[in-house]
């Protein structure tokens, strides 16, 4: 990963665009880290592997619901209640 004070990237913008498109870009501001810059495809593959991460803990959610009893007119039940 690639680390610039948040000067260095306002004075060589254009450089600092080419460069996110390789690799994710870290921007510093008084030596901490500010923001990360990443290419638009990058951002897609971690978008859609997050979602697909998500979908099996939820289906994995369901099936330990399913064997311990849960079902869909019980939660609807959980949820309609006023406790």
């Amino acid at each position: 990963m690639i680390y610039l004070s948040a000067t260095e990237a306002k004075q060589n913008f254009t450089e600092f665009l080419d460069k996110a498109q390789k690799e994710p870009i870290t921007i510093q501001r008084q030596e901490q880290d500010l923001v990360v810059v990443l290419s638009v495809l990058e951002y897609q593959r971690l978008t859609k592997l997050l979602k697909n991460e998500f979908h099996g803990f939820c289906d994995q959610v369901g099936k330990n619901a399913e064997v311990k009893g849960m079902t869909e007119e019980k939660l609807k039940e959980m949820l309609e209640s006023d406790d």
